[in-house]
């Protein structure tokens, strides 16, 4: 258990004329709101497992919370291997000024930050190790001008290593999206990255299932080309609101190729806000009231889970 333990969050402030235990180091503090910004909430969208799709969850949570009017910034913190710009087509650098950095926008007016949009070519390595990373994240964090958000959004790389670790304990991370796909391998996977958030106490808001099935793009039949869904179990082992599900979609495939991603619509991701606004609650009840009233508050009065019917659990492309 010694993974563990040292994972755990510390405990806060020791009292005074007490020492603090042996291998207990103080809480890292969350670092200030950036200068020259304000940020409402920040939402954090990880796996764990690599290739099951976070990126394009990412980018499609953050194009649904624009299109429902909210402005919206997209901070991409898998540094060695960021694929947020083009997921966009955003090909313009990010702009250095004197007082920071002035990320790139996409077509609808999302702010992106990526270290890609530093780099002369989009294919150049970033071959870094574990303190570069982590400085790099803290960076598009803080010196980065992102002016007046109502959501950030950030793209977490695999794992549970430096990267995750510096944004969850770094950030004000409001809540975090996690994603699998059916395979029981990333399944696994995925509970790793759950206990971890739960050991560093980050709100969780939901689960979003992704390549669920094929989509026949000819008759719209859908083959289960990765094996049963395993939301339900992962739902029912880690106690995880199941947010919805995301098919094998030509159409989203070849719009991220394209740069085009915005024009793809995942309904179900609209939920995100109010559950965000339910894990607030939550939190401060059990600042005031304690963890057990928490519970039953978020029960009683934490947002609907969402639903699930075929419109509203799967992705669509929207028409020009």
């Amino acid at each position: 258990m010694a993974q563990e333990e040292n994972c755990r969050a510390p405990d806060g402030p020791t009292a005074p004329g007490k020492s603090r235990a042996p291998g207990r180091s103080p809480a890292p503090e969350k670092l200030p709101v950036p200068e020259h910004s304000t940020i409402g909430r920040v939402v954090a969208v990880m796996s764990g497992k690599g290739g099951v799709g976070k990126s394009t969850v990412a980018a499609l949570l953050a194009a649904t919370l624009a299109r429902d009017g909210h402005r919206v910034g997209v901070l991409d913190a898998d540094i060695t291997g960021p694929s947020i710009p083009r997921l966009f087509g955003v090909k313009a650098m990010a702009a250095p000024v004197g007082f920071g950095i002035i990320p790139a926008r996409t077509p609808s007016g999302i702010q992106i930050m990526s270290l890609n949009l530093l780099l002369p070519r989009e294919d150049d390595p970033v071959i870094w190790r574990g303190p570069l990373i982590s400085g790099a994240v803290r960076q598009f964090w803080t010196d980065v001008v992102w002016g007046d958000l109502d959501y950030l959004v950030v793209d977490l790389p695999p794992g549970t290593g430096d990267a995750p670790l510096t944004v969850l304990q770094s950030l004000p991370v409001d809540g975090i999206v996690f994603v699998t796909s059916p395979q029981d391998l990333a399944a696994m996977v995925v509970r790793k990255a759950v206990r971890m958030a739960r050991l560093l106490k980050v709100p969780i808001a939901g689960l979003v299932e992704n390549m669920t099935s094929f989509r026949c793009p000819e008759c719209g039949r859908e083959t289960p080309v990765f094996g049963a869904r395993r939301a339900g179990e992962l739902f029912a082992s880690l106690d995880l609101r199941v947010l919805g599900s995301l098919p094998l979609d030509p159409a989203l495939s070849e719009l991220g190729d394209r740069g085009d991603i915005e024009r793809y619509e995942a309904p179900f991701l609209r939920a995100v806000p109010s559950l965000l606004d339910g894990l607030t609650r939550a939190e401060a009840t059990a600042e005031t009231h304690g963890p057990a009233r928490a519970e039953t508050t978020a029960e009683t009065h934490g947002p609907a889970r969402a639903e699930t019917t075929a419109e509203m659990t799967k992705g669509r492309c929207l028409e020009r």
